[in-house]
């Protein structure tokens, strides 16, 4: 993934006559004096009286100066940002691209790319990036690229599009670039005739694996330090508007669907099919120069890549990450984190049921941006009851008819890296049940890397009037020192009550207390050394039973995390546990459980990188050693190949074996995912996933064909089916399929 992708780290320094020098203060970017001719080749009259940045190296060797030049320039007028860029390279073959692919996220393509923060917030980049071929990757990067938890990777997700253009051009001296970004799609605040932004610029060079950028950024923590808004440069424009922007965009859905259900004896089962014919309409509209309001009417999701197939060996609820376009431009305004993946604001439950079901959405607004010094995001959302029809006809009301409501304010104190904010949640039945939850956050820089971040929430619902006040409360504190060079560690407490029950939010387990910590030591080797940086720590996290405080488990992880720079990268763990479970654990349904009772055990895990700017490239996993009274080996591959920019091969093998012999119980489970990618260029694609599980004995096949001509003109063509490997397996015998359905769906954006 894209935490891994050595194009998105970097470092430059500003260049002033013939020196390079580190800036501190604002660098004010020029209006741009003449017209351009945007062709991606920036040699037009008005580039050559403004400034470039000048770029030194990061990786291998941070500090030093860059092994090819880059002459980059940046500049405005009344309706865009331009970005020009001359990649030189001494030997022009060895200039890459590996692909066609939209947000194409592997190491194996010369990269270009510009990180801005736009409201200079120092916690969030919209990013906008290019290869050779002009291909268009954005996405952005929220809380500082500070992980969840010590081993995730970085808060990036590429599922978020903009509306701007790049062209590039290739040459005997290398190649060129040329951005042009709407203002429009852009969100800054004006003060006083000038706006702030922060900005990185990154040049990535597979051949060298080198890393070069501006600002000089160290690496002092870790792979993400590149990426890191509070690390940015800043800038200043005067005299820009963002502009009020209409953009409306209605799609026409048809197609063919077809599933089979129990009938209501239990003995067979029967067929359920008919055409489709949907449509909607999603608007996004700027309100102020500051405040943006989506709004969406019948909303579908349709194109939306199927999630990966897990299996959960653990007594934590399984996380699936939030791919739909609708909730994820600014995501970061709402998010109330609670620690690794636990949060107050989960967008995946509106629209879909808990077993992962789609719920018609009638519509809903979300309204985000700036009030003032506030950063402010509300959302409303209107789902259909969700109901089930018999063999006989007779239809059963699963869920009922909901709205989804939150509200989130945080702003700046103290200092630009502190924070403080509120947020409130409801989930409204139309059957009369309700939840609600509210919460109260702060994250205050201390001094230098040293953080201490503090949140408090509540939750009501029907049954929970009479609880106790510390019953549905959710509370966790943390400090923290971020820097991964040198000495860094943590400790931090949390606890949910037993009645704490977040309705659109998402927790990994419930009803405990926790206190964790963590120390680590950091070293950047330097020249001589194969390594870039590597770092051994220790980790601790002992849980209690929220209702009496006894014991529920306890880790403690020894282990050594590296990154050579030669781009692989990894980390290898020592894991001593115990687990107190009150009750038995069932793995695998109907195959393994674990009795009540106390369990130590010592297991080992790991995870390796290979360098990504091969064109093969894995992602190997592993967790292997004892497991609660018996073990456990589990492994993961994800390999990479690009075979060529047409053509690109992917998959995922998880391999998992539990075996407890004084019960005489053992499990054998394979996910098989293979993914293959088809791009004519950057326009037309066919993407085909296709994933087998044994522990539910099926296939999950999802095909997607994309035309996109332009960003906001989309025609997909999308096949899905579920289909049954071991029909005889269950009594009635299951159906050749469970689900199958043929979609076509087109979306035009009228900007107005």
């Amino acid at each position: 993934m894209l935490t891994a992708v050595p194009a998105l780290a970097g470092t430059v320094l500003f260049c002033q006559s013939d020196s390079v020098t580190s800036i501190k203060q604002a660098v004010l970017i020029d209006r741009l004096p003449g017209s351009l001719n945007f062709d991606g080749i920036p040699d037009d009259e008005a580039w050559k009286s403004i400034q470039p940045f000048r770029m030194i190296m990061y990786s291998p060797v941070w500090g030093r100066g860059p092994s090819e030049e880059s002459d980059v320039r940046m500049a405005y007028d009344d309706k865009y940002l331009y970005v020009g860029a001359w990649l030189y390279c001494k030997d022009p073959a060895m200039v890459r691209s590996a692909s066609f692919k939209r947000d194409y996220t592997g190491a194996g393509s010369d990269w270009f790319l510009i990180f801005l923060d736009t409201y200079n917030d120092k916690e969030n980049f919209q990013v906008f990036g290019t290869t050779p071929d002009a291909l268009r990757f954005d996405a952005t990067i929220q809380k500082d690229a500070v992980p969840n938890r010590p081993d995730d990777q970085m808060p990036m997700n590429t599922s978020w599009n903009a509306f701007w253009d790049v062209l590039t051009n290739r040459c005997d001296e290398g190649w060129s670039a040329e951005f042009r970004i709407p203002l429009s799609s852009l969100r800054f605040q004006e003060k006083n005739g000038e706006v702030k932004m922060g900005m990185t610029i990154q040049r990535w060079i597979p051949a060298r694996n080198e890393i070069i950028l501006f600002p000089a950024i160290p690496p002092n923590w870790g792979q993400v330090s590149p990426i890191k808004p509070s690390q940015a440069q800043e800038i200043v424009f005067r005299g820009i508007k963002a502009g009020k922007p209409v953009y409306i965009a209605p799609y026409l859905l048809g197609g063919y669907q077809s599933r089979y259900d129990l009938n209501n004896t239990e003995t067979d089962y029967y067929k359920k099919a008919g055409p489709l014919a949907e449509a909607g309409l999603d608007v996004k509209m700027g309100l102020t120069g500051n405040l943006v309001m989506d709004l969406t009417l019948n909303t579908d999701f349709a194109q939306v890549e199927a999630d990966d197939e897990q299996i959960n060996l653990s007594r934590f609820s399984l996380f699936f990450p939030e791919k739909r376009m609708f909730f994820l431009e600014r995501a970061s305004i709402f998010d109330f984190s609670m620690g690794g993946n636990n949060n107050l604001f989960y967008s995946r439950r509106i629209g879909l049921s808990d077993d992962g079901e789609p719920v018609r959405i009638y519509g809903g607004a979300r309204i985000f941006g700036r009030l003032g010094k506030w950063e402010a995001g509300l959302l409303d959302m209107q789902t259909a009851p969700l109901w089930k029809k018999d063999s006989e006809g007779t239809r059963e009301q699963i869920l009922p008819s909901e709205n989804f409501g939150v509200a989130r304010l945080r702003r700046q104190v103290i200092n630009e890296n502190s924070y403080i904010g509120a947020i409130f949640t409801s989930r409204l039945g139309a059957d009369g049940t309700y939840n609600l939850a509210y919460g109260i956050d702060g994250i205050f820089r201390v001094t230098g890397e040293n953080y201490f971040d503090i949140k408090w929430s509540q939750t009501f619902e029907n049954d929970t009037v009479n609880a106790s006040f510390h019953e549905p409360l959710r509370f966790s504190v943390n400090w923290e020192n971020r820097s991964r060079k040198g000495f860094g560690y943590n400790i931090g407490y949390s606890y949910s009550g037993v009645h704490f029950n977040p309705g659109i939010g998402f927790e990994m387990i419930d009803d405990y207390s926790s206190v964790r910590g963590g120390i680590r030591y950091g070293w950047i080797p330097g020249e001589n050394s194969k390594l870039y940086s590597h770092s051994p720590e220790i980790r601790v996290n002992q849980r209690s039973f929220a209702d009496d405080g006894t014991m529920m488990s306890l880790n403690v992880m020894s282990g050594w995390s590296f990154q050579t720079k030669n781009q692989w990268s990894g980390d290898l763990y020592l894991v001593y546990n115990v687990e107190q479970l009150r009750e038995g654990l069932e793995i695998s349904e109907n195959e393994i459980w674990i009795p009540h009772g106390r369990y130590e055990f010592v297991n080992f895990r790991g995870n390796v990188v290979t360098s990504m700017s091969k064109p093969l490239f894995m992602i190997i996993m592993t967790e292997t050693g004892q497991f609660f009274d018996g073990g456990r080996f589990s492994a993961g591959l994800r390999p990479t190949w690009n075979i060529s920019k047409h053509f690109e091969l992917g998959g995922t093998y998880n391999f998992d074996y539990v075996s407890f012999k004084s019960r005489e119980q053992r499990m054998t489970n394979h996910i098989l995912g293979v993914k293959a990618l088809y791009m004519l260029n950057t326009r037309f694609s066919v993407n085909a996933y296709f994933q087998y599980n044994t522990a539910v004995n099926g296939i999950i096949s999802n095909l997607r064909l994309r035309y996109n001509p332009k960003e906001g003109n989309d025609l997909y063509i999308v096949i899905n089916e579920g289909r049954h490997t071991n029909r005889t397996g269950e009594v009635p015998n299951l159906p050749i399929y469970n689900a199958r359905a043929l979609m076509v769906k087109y979306t035009y954006t009228f900007n107005l």
